[in-house]
């Protein structure tokens, strides 16, 4: 059946894929390519905050503030664009995002001050805020139930792989290019977008449920009842405390370690790929996992873990202890943005989902992007230890956030 004949049949009944076709695995390769371009330009604006602080005259405060609005941007792409996708198609709308992500981080080259590098931050925010969502909803939506959170994860993976190569090409690249030549990489996504656009197809569940869309806007369908704003409220829980620690450790890591134990840039970068690498390591277990003992025991487990290990951290000492408890600490601080993508999947319609991935998610991530700005106030006023610290009582939150409002939905077929 075509996707005109798909279309034209929308009230019939949705068929769900019942193995890992090339659709599919195009989807990933789509979705993951996209969100390894966001991990890329956040991790090299952490390594150069010294550099374009230098030449731009810029405070420490408002060093911060380019993360911090990069991700309050990205809320409000993230509605924006996934009401959008959810309207007109996974695949155009993703592809939109990319470019717009593209063009302003290139244009942040030219920056000549504060409020225009802002400017040029908060319009790539917004693209940047799109790309997750869809594409976590295109890849649930072409993946089998039995492997839906794998499929996820691999996602995820795309992120840390674009964090991985910014961790190692950037003490390569910024002494010879600068910051400036750093964020005229960011150009080269648009590139991507193009290929992208014209290998992907829209799921079949997509078209299948093109016809029967609700009077309702897929932002209300988020808290179109009790039930539902409950599981809104959990998910905006869970997100905000993902992305509040990943931030607060990540963007400061690097200024931790140099500041510390004085190590250079290129050996900050080795200490932050070893931790990236445990956090890869942990989302692609996460996803396994997950889809073999279920969303919420594979949540439980990790939470637990995330806490542990960013108070153990914060008392090492020894070089090679920092570097092995790094690679712990992340598999399991970030291992669970592998279970993200699946698991709103599973909770909220059609009609809904790339919207709820992208709005609940980047609520999330707008929160999370304050982590550095307090990670910085409270390493000024008692030490990167204490700061770094302080982030594990988040995990006691999200573990009650789990408890009390996330049911367990394994496997569900999508509706």
């Amino acid at each position: 059946m075509s996707d005109n004949q798909a279309a034209t049949a929308g009230s019939m009944r949705f068929s769900a894929p019942t193995e890992v076709d090339d659709k599919a695995r195009k989807a990933v390769w789509g979705a993951a390519i996209g969100y390894a371009m966001d991990g890329f330009d956040l991790l090299i604006l952490g390594f150069m905050l010294k550099a374009i602080s230098t030449e731009l005259a810029l405070s420490q405060g408002q060093a911060a503030s380019l993360v911090t609005a990069t991700l309050v941007g990205a809320v409000l792409g993230g509605i924006g664009f996934g009401m959008l996708s959810d309207r007109i198609g996974r695949v155009r709308v993703l592809t939109w995002t990319i470019v717009l992500f593209a063009v302003f981080t290139g244009l942040c080259a030219l920056a000549q001050g504060y409020w225009d590098l802002l400017i040029y931050r908060t319009i790539a925010g917004l693209g940047l805020g799109g790309e997750f969502g869809i594409g976590m909803a295109l890849v649930a939506e072409a993946w089998p139930a039995s492997k839906r959170a794998r499929a996820s994860s691999y996602v995820g993976l795309g992120w840390q792989a674009g964090v991985l190569a910014a961790a190692l090409v950037t003490p390569l690249l910024l002494p010879s290019i600068g910051w400036r030549g750093m964020f005229a990489l960011g150009i080269l996504p648009a590139v991507v977008a193009y290929f992208i656009r014209h290998s992907l197809h829209e799921p079949d569940v997509f078209v299948a449920r093109a016809q029967d869309k609700p009077k309702e806007s897929a932002l209300h369908l988020l808290v179109k009842d009790w039930d539902t704003t409950k599981l809104s409220l959990g998910m905006v829980i869970l997100c905000s405390v993902q992305n509040f620690g990943y931030y607060g450790v990540m963007i400061w890591l690097p200024n931790y370690l140099s500041t510390r134990f004085g190590f250079a840039l290129t050996q900050s970068a080795l200490w932050t790929a070893v931790t990236i690498g445990g956090m890869a390591l942990g989302i692609f277990a996460f996803g396994h996992i997950a889809d073999r003992i279920g969303r919420r025991p594979a949540f439980f487990a990790y939470m637990i873990g995330a806490a542990v290990m960013v108070l153990v951290y914060s008392r090492l000492t020894d070089p090679t202890t920092l570097l092995i408890g790094g690679a712990v600490m992340g598999f399991f601080v970030n291992g669970m943005l592998g279970g993200y993508g699946a698991l709103m999947s599973e909770l909220y319609p059609t009609a809904a989902r790339a919207t709820a991935q992208n709005v609940l998610f980047n609520i999330g991530r707008g929160v999370g992007g304050f982590g550095p700005v307090v990670v910085g106030a409270l390493a000024a006023s008692h030490g990167f230890e204490f700061a770094i610290a302080a982030l594990a009582a988040l995990y006691i939150l999200d573990l009650l956030a789990m408890w009390f409002l996330i049911p367990e939905r394994r496997g569900a077929e999508l509706t």
